[in-house]
Protein backbone atom coordinates (compact mmCIF):
# COMPACT_ATOMS: atom_id res chain seq x y z
CA UNK A 1 0.00 0.00 0.00
CA UNK A 2 1.59 3.05 -1.22
CA UNK A 3 -1.31 5.54 -1.17
CA UNK A 4 -5.30 5.71 -0.22
CA UNK A 5 -7.49 4.05 -2.34
CA UNK A 6 -10.37 6.06 -4.13
CA UNK A 7 -12.64 4.40 -1.46
CA UNK A 8 -10.66 5.48 1.36
CA UNK A 9 -10.53 8.96 -0.12
CA UNK A 10 -14.25 9.31 -0.46
CA UNK A 11 -15.05 8.22 3.01
CA UNK A 12 -12.45 10.99 4.18
CA UNK A 13 -14.13 13.49 2.17
CA UNK A 14 -17.75 12.31 3.63
CA UNK A 15 -16.07 12.13 7.54
CA UNK A 16 -14.53 15.61 6.90
CA UNK A 17 -18.33 17.22 5.83
CA UNK A 18 -19.21 15.01 8.96
CA UNK A 19 -16.80 17.05 11.48
CA UNK A 20 -17.84 20.32 10.18
CA UNK A 21 -21.29 19.82 10.58
CA UNK A 22 -21.35 17.84 13.97
CA UNK A 23 -17.94 18.39 15.43
CA UNK A 24 -16.54 21.83 14.81
CA UNK A 25 -19.71 23.41 16.56
CA UNK A 26 -19.61 22.25 19.90
CA UNK A 27 -16.03 21.44 19.88
CA UNK A 28 -15.02 24.35 22.33
CA UNK A 29 -17.47 22.20 24.73
CA UNK A 30 -16.01 19.11 24.13
CA UNK A 31 -12.30 20.61 24.44
CA UNK A 32 -12.69 21.98 27.51
CA UNK A 33 -14.50 18.76 28.94
CA UNK A 34 -17.56 20.62 29.22
CA UNK A 35 -19.49 17.53 27.61
CA UNK A 36 -18.08 14.14 27.15
CA UNK A 37 -17.90 12.85 23.40
CA UNK A 38 -20.00 9.65 23.53
CA UNK A 39 -23.24 10.99 22.34
CA UNK A 40 -21.53 12.24 19.52
CA UNK A 41 -19.23 9.14 18.78
CA UNK A 42 -22.68 7.06 18.88
CA UNK A 43 -23.59 9.90 16.55
CA UNK A 44 -20.89 9.18 14.37
CA UNK A 45 -21.62 4.97 14.49
CA UNK A 46 -25.08 5.58 13.54
CA UNK A 47 -24.41 7.94 10.86
CA UNK A 48 -21.84 6.03 9.28
CA UNK A 49 -23.69 2.58 9.74
CA UNK A 50 -20.84 1.56 12.20
CA UNK A 51 -23.21 0.30 14.90
CA UNK A 52 -24.97 -1.87 12.60
CA UNK A 53 -22.17 -3.01 11.01
CA UNK A 54 -20.23 -3.91 14.20
CA UNK A 55 -23.09 -5.11 15.78
CA UNK A 56 -23.33 -7.73 13.00
CA UNK A 57 -19.71 -8.84 12.57
CA UNK A 58 -19.67 -9.79 16.00
CA UNK A 59 -23.20 -11.10 16.11
CA UNK A 60 -21.28 -13.46 13.41
CA UNK A 61 -18.04 -14.20 15.34
CA UNK A 62 -19.99 -15.24 18.58
CA UNK A 63 -22.33 -17.41 16.68
CA UNK A 64 -19.29 -19.38 15.27
CA UNK A 65 -17.83 -19.01 18.65
CA UNK A 66 -20.70 -21.33 20.03
CA UNK A 67 -20.77 -23.70 17.71
CA UNK A 68 -17.14 -24.43 18.11
CA UNK A 69 -17.82 -24.90 21.57
CA UNK A 70 -20.85 -27.12 20.97
CA UNK A 71 -18.67 -29.23 18.49
CA UNK A 72 -15.89 -29.73 21.20
CA UNK A 73 -17.88 -30.43 24.19
CA UNK A 74 -20.01 -33.10 21.93
CA UNK A 75 -16.39 -34.23 20.86
CA UNK A 76 -15.14 -34.84 24.50
CA UNK A 77 -18.51 -36.61 25.21
CA UNK A 78 -18.12 -38.82 22.41
CA UNK A 79 -14.28 -39.67 23.02
CA UNK A 80 -15.74 -40.11 27.09
CA UNK A 81 -18.42 -42.37 26.08
CA UNK A 82 -16.10 -44.43 23.78
CA UNK A 83 -18.45 -43.37 20.61
CA UNK A 84 -16.35 -43.11 17.03
CA UNK A 85 -15.76 -39.10 16.75
CA UNK A 86 -17.01 -36.98 14.26
CA UNK A 87 -14.07 -35.65 11.81
CA UNK A 88 -12.78 -32.15 12.41
CA UNK A 89 -14.67 -29.80 9.92
CA UNK A 90 -11.98 -28.58 7.24
CA UNK A 91 -11.38 -24.84 8.30
CA UNK A 92 -12.54 -22.64 5.05
CA UNK A 93 -9.80 -21.08 3.21
CA UNK A 94 -9.97 -17.24 5.00
CA UNK A 95 -10.61 -15.40 1.27
CA UNK A 96 -11.36 -12.37 3.11
CA UNK A 97 -7.96 -10.04 3.99
CA UNK A 98 -8.42 -7.93 1.12
CA UNK A 99 -11.52 -6.93 2.98
CA UNK A 100 -10.39 -6.50 6.43
CA UNK A 101 -7.53 -4.88 5.08
CA UNK A 102 -10.28 -2.41 3.22
CA UNK A 103 -11.74 -2.08 6.61
CA UNK A 104 -8.57 -1.03 8.62
CA UNK A 105 -7.90 1.33 6.36
CA UNK A 106 -10.77 3.27 6.35
CA UNK A 107 -10.66 3.01 9.94
CA UNK A 108 -7.20 4.45 9.98
CA UNK A 109 -8.63 7.14 7.70
CA UNK A 110 -11.54 8.21 10.09
CA UNK A 111 -9.79 8.05 12.85
CA UNK A 112 -7.11 10.45 11.37
CA UNK A 113 -9.67 12.76 10.33
CA UNK A 114 -11.13 12.98 13.60
CA UNK A 115 -7.59 12.91 15.97
CA UNK A 116 -7.05 16.28 13.45
CA UNK A 117 -9.95 18.10 15.42
CA UNK A 118 -10.60 16.21 18.34
CA UNK A 119 -8.35 13.65 19.41
CA UNK A 120 -9.70 13.56 23.04
CA UNK A 121 -13.04 12.14 21.06
CA UNK A 122 -11.20 9.35 19.10
CA UNK A 123 -8.80 8.00 22.29
CA UNK A 124 -11.83 7.59 24.29
CA UNK A 125 -13.93 5.19 21.78
CA UNK A 126 -10.25 3.84 20.66
CA UNK A 127 -9.59 2.85 24.30
CA UNK A 128 -13.12 1.30 24.64
CA UNK A 129 -13.69 -0.99 21.47
CA UNK A 130 -9.35 -1.09 20.26
CA UNK A 131 -8.32 -1.76 24.45
CA UNK A 132 -11.49 -3.22 26.33
CA UNK A 133 -13.69 -4.98 23.98
CA UNK A 134 -10.40 -6.37 22.25
CA UNK A 135 -9.47 -7.77 25.55
CA UNK A 136 -12.72 -9.34 26.34
CA UNK A 137 -12.71 -10.45 22.82
CA UNK A 138 -9.44 -12.18 23.46
CA UNK A 139 -9.22 -13.03 26.87
CA UNK A 140 -12.36 -13.87 27.86
CA UNK A 141 -15.15 -17.26 28.34
CA UNK A 142 -17.52 -17.12 25.23
CA UNK A 143 -20.04 -16.55 28.28
CA UNK A 144 -18.61 -13.28 28.95
CA UNK A 145 -17.83 -12.09 25.20
CA UNK A 146 -21.07 -12.73 24.71
CA UNK A 147 -22.18 -10.92 27.94
CA UNK A 148 -20.39 -7.55 27.19
CA UNK A 149 -19.03 -7.53 23.76
CA UNK A 150 -22.51 -6.87 21.44
CA UNK A 151 -23.10 -3.43 23.59
CA UNK A 152 -19.54 -2.20 23.61
CA UNK A 153 -18.55 -3.01 19.91
CA UNK A 154 -22.01 -0.97 18.54
CA UNK A 155 -21.19 1.89 21.51
CA UNK A 156 -24.21 1.75 23.41
CA UNK A 157 -21.92 0.85 26.45
CA UNK A 158 -18.71 2.64 27.08
CA UNK A 159 -15.68 0.52 28.30
CA UNK A 160 -12.15 1.52 30.03
CA UNK A 161 -8.91 -0.24 30.72
CA UNK A 162 -7.74 -0.08 33.95
CA UNK A 163 -3.45 -0.88 34.15
CA UNK A 164 -2.13 2.27 35.48
CA UNK A 165 -1.89 3.19 38.94
CA UNK A 166 -0.30 6.11 41.59
CA UNK A 167 3.05 4.05 42.12
CA UNK A 168 3.19 2.18 38.72
CA UNK A 169 2.85 4.09 35.22
CA UNK A 170 5.57 2.86 33.66
CA UNK A 171 6.38 -0.08 35.47
CA UNK A 172 2.74 -1.15 35.20
CA UNK A 173 2.93 -4.68 36.49
CA UNK A 174 6.14 -4.35 39.07
CA UNK A 175 4.09 -1.35 40.87
CA UNK A 176 0.84 -2.65 40.41
CA UNK A 177 -0.65 -2.72 44.27
CA UNK A 178 -4.28 -3.21 43.65
CA UNK A 179 -4.94 -7.05 44.95
CA UNK A 180 -7.64 -9.25 43.94
CA UNK A 181 -7.88 -11.87 47.14
CA UNK A 182 -9.44 -15.43 47.41
CA UNK A 183 -12.59 -15.06 48.74
CA UNK A 184 -14.51 -18.77 48.80
CA UNK A 185 -15.75 -18.72 45.30
CA UNK A 186 -14.74 -15.06 44.30
CA UNK A 187 -12.82 -12.13 44.71
CA UNK A 188 -12.10 -9.12 46.89
CA UNK A 189 -10.62 -6.50 45.10
CA UNK A 190 -8.76 -3.56 46.94
CA UNK A 191 -7.04 -0.58 45.29
CA UNK A 192 -6.94 2.28 42.75
CA UNK A 193 -6.38 3.08 39.08
CA UNK A 194 -5.51 6.51 38.05
CA UNK A 195 -5.16 8.15 34.38
CA UNK A 196 -8.08 5.83 33.17
CA UNK A 197 -9.60 6.86 29.76
CA UNK A 198 -13.33 6.75 30.41
CA UNK A 199 -12.74 5.95 33.62
CA UNK A 200 -15.17 8.52 35.52
CA UNK A 201 -18.27 7.48 32.38
CA UNK A 202 -17.17 3.59 31.67
CA UNK A 203 -20.11 1.16 31.84
CA UNK A 204 -18.01 -1.51 31.70
CA UNK A 205 -14.16 -1.85 33.21
CA UNK A 206 -11.43 -4.09 32.36
CA UNK A 207 -9.13 -3.82 35.79
CA UNK A 208 -5.94 -5.85 36.33
CA UNK A 209 -4.42 -6.76 39.71
CA UNK A 210 -2.19 -8.79 41.79
CA UNK A 211 -3.76 -12.32 43.00
CA UNK A 212 -3.57 -12.34 46.47
CA UNK A 213 -3.75 -16.41 47.24
CA UNK A 214 -2.50 -15.94 50.80
CA UNK A 215 0.59 -17.97 50.58
CA UNK A 216 3.07 -14.78 51.09
CA UNK A 217 4.00 -14.24 47.87
CA UNK A 218 5.86 -10.61 47.50
CA UNK A 219 3.54 -8.51 45.54
CA UNK A 220 5.87 -7.66 43.01
CA UNK A 221 5.98 -11.49 42.32
CA UNK A 222 2.23 -12.16 42.15
CA UNK A 223 0.17 -13.05 39.41
CA UNK A 224 -1.25 -10.71 37.60
CA UNK A 225 -4.99 -11.33 36.15
CA UNK A 226 -8.19 -9.06 34.89
CA UNK A 227 -11.47 -8.11 35.76
CA UNK A 228 -14.59 -7.11 34.31
CA UNK A 229 -16.46 -4.37 36.16
CA UNK A 230 -19.73 -3.15 35.89
CA UNK A 231 -20.74 0.27 36.70
CA UNK A 232 -22.26 0.41 40.40
CA UNK A 233 -21.30 -2.64 41.75
CA UNK A 234 -20.39 -1.88 45.39
CA UNK A 235 -17.45 -0.53 46.22
CA UNK A 236 -16.40 0.95 43.49
CA UNK A 237 -15.94 4.31 43.06
CA UNK A 238 -15.67 6.30 39.55
CA UNK A 239 -13.99 9.70 40.19
CA UNK A 240 -14.35 12.67 38.59
CA UNK A 241 -12.80 13.73 35.13
CA UNK A 242 -9.53 15.26 35.84
CA UNK A 243 -8.48 18.61 34.32
CA UNK A 244 -5.86 18.16 31.45
CA UNK A 245 -3.11 20.24 29.36
CA UNK A 246 -4.93 18.42 26.34
CA UNK A 247 -7.01 15.86 24.61
CA UNK A 248 -9.96 17.57 27.25
CA UNK A 249 -12.73 15.93 24.73
CA UNK A 250 -11.40 12.53 26.52
CA UNK A 251 -12.31 12.39 29.89
CA UNK A 252 -9.80 10.83 32.08
CA UNK A 253 -10.21 9.57 36.13
CA UNK A 254 -9.60 7.45 38.93
CA UNK A 255 -11.31 4.33 40.03
CA UNK A 256 -11.57 3.22 43.37
CA UNK A 257 -11.90 -0.91 44.85
CA UNK A 258 -13.15 -0.79 49.05
CA UNK A 259 -13.66 -4.52 49.12
CA UNK A 260 -15.28 -4.40 45.88
CA UNK A 261 -16.59 -8.51 45.78
CA UNK A 262 -16.29 -10.05 42.20
CA UNK A 263 -18.08 -13.58 41.03
CA UNK A 264 -15.82 -15.79 38.66
CA UNK A 265 -17.65 -14.97 35.86
CA UNK A 266 -16.01 -11.34 36.54
CA UNK A 267 -12.52 -13.03 36.30
CA UNK A 268 -11.63 -12.59 32.65
CA UNK A 269 -11.14 -15.93 31.26
CA UNK A 270 -12.82 -17.63 34.17
CA UNK A 271 -11.24 -20.51 35.69
CA UNK A 272 -8.81 -21.28 33.07
CA UNK A 273 -6.87 -18.05 33.64
CA UNK A 274 -6.10 -19.48 37.44
CA UNK A 275 -4.72 -22.53 36.48
CA UNK A 276 -2.91 -20.77 33.15
CA UNK A 277 1.52 -20.30 33.91
CA UNK A 278 3.43 -17.37 35.12
CA UNK A 279 3.99 -16.40 31.36
CA UNK A 280 0.56 -16.91 30.54
CA UNK A 281 -1.07 -14.41 32.89
CA UNK A 282 -2.47 -10.86 32.66
CA UNK A 283 0.89 -9.80 31.27
CA UNK A 284 0.67 -11.14 28.14
CA UNK A 285 -3.25 -9.52 27.50
CA UNK A 286 -1.53 -6.18 28.73
CA UNK A 287 1.24 -6.48 26.07
CA UNK A 288 -0.95 -7.31 23.37
CA UNK A 289 -3.26 -4.17 24.13
CA UNK A 290 -0.09 -1.75 24.70
CA UNK A 291 0.89 -3.11 20.52
CA UNK A 292 -2.50 -1.65 19.56
CA UNK A 293 -2.43 1.89 21.70
CA UNK A 294 0.96 2.45 20.46
CA UNK A 295 0.16 1.87 16.82
CA UNK A 296 -2.78 4.03 17.28
CA UNK A 297 -0.26 6.56 19.05
CA UNK A 298 0.46 6.91 14.98
CA UNK A 299 -2.98 7.02 13.45
CA UNK A 300 -3.96 9.85 16.15
CA UNK A 301 -0.66 11.66 15.12
CA UNK A 302 -0.72 11.65 11.47
CA UNK A 303 -3.98 13.39 11.99
CA UNK A 304 -2.33 16.26 13.79
CA UNK A 305 0.23 16.34 11.23
CA UNK A 306 -2.39 16.42 8.51
CA UNK A 307 -4.46 19.05 10.05
CA UNK A 308 -1.10 21.34 11.51
CA UNK A 309 -0.22 20.75 7.66
CA UNK A 310 -3.66 21.94 6.16
CA UNK A 311 -3.99 25.19 7.98
CA UNK A 312 -0.15 26.23 7.97
CA UNK A 313 -0.40 26.09 4.01
CA UNK A 314 -3.29 28.13 3.95
CA UNK A 315 -2.46 30.37 6.36
CA UNK A 316 1.14 30.86 4.91
CA UNK A 317 -0.44 31.92 2.03
CA UNK A 318 -2.62 34.15 3.10
CA UNK A 319 -0.90 36.17 5.58
CA UNK A 320 1.37 39.16 4.47
CA UNK A 321 4.68 40.42 6.07
CA UNK A 322 5.66 43.57 4.30
CA UNK A 323 3.09 43.85 1.01
CA UNK A 324 3.48 39.83 0.03
CA UNK A 325 2.47 36.52 1.77
CA UNK A 326 4.82 34.92 4.11
CA UNK A 327 4.72 31.77 2.16
CA UNK A 328 7.17 33.48 -0.02
CA UNK A 329 9.76 33.72 2.91
CA UNK A 330 12.75 30.55 2.89
CA UNK A 331 12.23 30.47 6.43
CA UNK A 332 8.14 29.72 5.97
CA UNK A 333 8.96 27.62 3.54
CA UNK A 334 11.55 25.61 5.61
CA UNK A 335 8.85 24.77 8.37
CA UNK A 336 6.49 23.83 5.25
CA UNK A 337 8.82 21.45 4.09
CA UNK A 338 9.77 20.03 7.11
CA UNK A 339 5.85 19.40 8.28
CA UNK A 340 5.24 17.44 4.57
CA UNK A 341 8.20 15.20 5.35
CA UNK A 342 6.80 14.06 8.62
CA UNK A 343 3.87 13.51 6.83
CA UNK A 344 5.08 11.67 4.38
CA UNK A 345 7.47 9.59 7.05
CA UNK A 346 4.37 8.89 9.26
CA UNK A 347 1.70 8.09 6.64
CA UNK A 348 4.37 5.50 5.01
CA UNK A 349 4.66 3.90 8.53
CA UNK A 350 0.91 3.49 9.06
CA UNK A 351 0.96 2.05 5.39
CA UNK A 352 3.35 -0.28 6.28
CA UNK A 353 1.28 -1.66 9.26
CA UNK A 354 -2.01 -2.25 7.59
CA UNK A 355 0.29 -3.77 4.65
CA UNK A 356 1.62 -6.43 7.35
CA UNK A 357 -2.46 -6.69 9.09
CA UNK A 358 -3.21 -7.75 5.57
CA UNK A 359 -0.45 -10.47 5.77
CA UNK A 360 -2.01 -11.87 9.22
CA UNK A 361 0.78 -9.85 10.86
CA UNK A 362 0.94 -7.50 13.69
CA UNK A 363 3.88 -5.58 14.58
CA UNK A 364 5.70 -6.33 17.68
CA UNK A 365 6.32 -4.16 20.75
CA UNK A 366 9.74 -2.73 19.59
CA UNK A 367 8.06 -2.10 16.10
CA UNK A 368 4.73 -0.58 17.71
CA UNK A 369 7.13 1.39 20.21
CA UNK A 370 9.14 2.71 17.64
CA UNK A 371 6.53 3.89 15.95
CA UNK A 372 4.88 5.61 19.13
CA UNK A 373 8.13 7.32 19.60
CA UNK A 374 8.96 8.36 16.16
CA UNK A 375 5.43 9.74 15.02
CA UNK A 376 4.10 11.72 18.17
CA UNK A 377 7.68 13.61 18.34
CA UNK A 378 7.24 14.16 14.74
CA UNK A 379 3.25 15.43 15.35
CA UNK A 380 4.53 17.63 18.10
CA UNK A 381 7.37 18.98 16.53
CA UNK A 382 5.07 20.21 13.81
CA UNK A 383 2.58 21.15 15.56
CA UNK A 384 5.08 23.62 17.39
CA UNK A 385 6.24 24.80 14.44
CA UNK A 386 2.69 25.42 13.25
CA UNK A 387 1.88 27.65 16.65
CA UNK A 388 4.93 29.31 15.84
CA UNK A 389 4.23 29.89 11.99
CA UNK A 390 1.48 31.23 13.24
CA UNK A 391 2.65 33.72 15.21
CA UNK A 392 0.69 36.06 18.21
CA UNK A 393 -2.50 34.25 16.30
CA UNK A 394 -1.03 30.51 17.14
CA UNK A 395 -0.85 30.84 20.67
CA UNK A 396 -4.97 31.68 20.53
CA UNK A 397 -7.16 29.05 21.18
CA UNK A 398 -9.24 30.79 18.24
CA UNK A 399 -7.00 29.78 15.53
CA UNK A 400 -6.70 25.94 16.96
CA UNK A 401 -3.11 24.88 15.97
CA UNK A 402 -2.65 25.82 20.01
CA UNK A 403 -5.05 23.04 20.80
CA UNK A 404 -2.89 20.43 18.35
CA UNK A 405 -0.18 21.58 19.90
CA UNK A 406 -1.19 20.50 23.49
CA UNK A 407 -3.15 17.03 21.82
CA UNK A 408 0.50 16.30 20.23
CA UNK A 409 2.08 16.53 23.25
CA UNK A 410 -0.14 14.65 25.58
CA UNK A 411 0.61 11.47 22.57
CA UNK A 412 4.50 11.54 23.65
CA UNK A 413 3.40 10.35 27.32
CA UNK A 414 0.27 8.54 26.55
CA UNK A 415 0.46 4.85 26.29
CA UNK A 416 3.56 4.96 27.68
CA UNK A 417 6.00 7.81 28.20
CA UNK A 418 8.48 8.01 24.48
CA UNK A 419 11.24 7.44 27.21
CA UNK A 420 10.06 3.98 27.82
CA UNK A 421 9.78 3.36 24.23
CA UNK A 422 13.50 3.77 23.74
CA UNK A 423 14.08 0.99 26.57
CA UNK A 424 11.49 -1.53 24.54
CA UNK A 425 13.04 -0.62 21.04
CA UNK A 426 16.59 -1.79 22.54
CA UNK A 427 15.43 -4.83 24.45
CA UNK A 428 13.65 -5.85 20.71
CA UNK A 429 17.14 -5.17 19.02
CA UNK A 430 19.37 -6.93 21.52
CA UNK A 431 16.60 -9.78 22.11
CA UNK A 432 16.91 -10.44 18.36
Amino acid sequence: MYAWSDSDIAIRDAVREWIDAEVRPQLDELETGAIPPYDLARKLFKDFGLDAMGGEMVGKWLASERRRAERKAAAAAAEASGEPVAPREKKPKNDDADSMAGFLSMGAVMGAELCGVSLGSLVSMGVSIGLGASTIATKGTLEQKERWLPRIVTAEHIAAWAITEPDSGSDAFGGMKTTARRDGDGFILKGQKTFITNGPYADVMVVYAKLDEGDGTPIRDRKVVAFVLEKGMPGLTQGKPFKKMGIMSSPTGELFFDDVRLTMDHLLGGEKALAAGRDNDGRDSARQSFVLERVACAVGSLGIINECHRLSIAYAKQRELWGQPISDFQLIQLKLAKMEVARLNVQNMVFVTLEKVKAGQLPTLAEASAMKYYSTEAATDVAMEAVQLFGGNGYMAEYRVEQLARDAKSLMIYAGSNEVQITHIAKGLVAG
